[in-house]
């Protein structure tokens, strides 16, 4: 199974990454023949050149070789970035974040999660985030408010 994820996703990222066979062989130092021959799944890249692709296509070496792109041919997200799994909202509005998620994240049931969203075109989506990194990120920015006003407070001073 991971021989074909590892096919499919060298074949994908080639492409979205508008590559040509050839300048993405050439930028990890291998003929076009074994290029095609790996996102045939007819050979295997060695851990070398496993970590050259990786890093050509800026995605992590374990989503390289394991991502499965079921369902709807999603590419590997790119380094740092998830993607886990599909979900489908029930009647109220409700969804379950996957426990991936949830353990990645330290989510624990009662946490409280802040809904934003974007609905710009190109960039429209929803994400969540856990209420206590907004709360110290505007605490910090009241903090540096605050000392603002008392630098500037000293400086009329006589």
């Amino acid at each position: 199974m991971a021989q074909n994820n590892l096919s499919k996703n060298l074949s994908l990222l080639r492409r979205v990454s508008g590559l040509s066979q050839e300048k993405a062989a050439e930028a990890v130092g291998v003929t076009r023949q074994a290029l095609a021959k790996w996102e045939s799944g007819e050979t295997t890249p060695d851990i070398l050149h496993s970590d050259a692709l990786a890093e050509l296509y800026g995605v992590s070496l374990d989503d390289l070789l394991h991502f499965d792109q079921r369902p709807g041919n999603i590419p590997p997200p790119p380094r740092g970035k998830h993607v886990f799994g599909v979900v489908q909202m029930g009647d109220r509005g409700q969804i379950v974040i996957p426990k991936r998620a949830r353990e990645l994240f330290g989510l624990n049931r009662g946490d409280t999660l802040v809904v934003l969203g974007d609905t710009n075109p190109g960039t429209a989506g929803i994400a969540l985030v856990p209420a206590q990194l907004l709360t110290g990120l505007l605490d910090l920015a009241n903090q540096r408010q605050q000392d603002a006003e008392n630098a500037g407070e000293k400086e009329d001073e006589p």
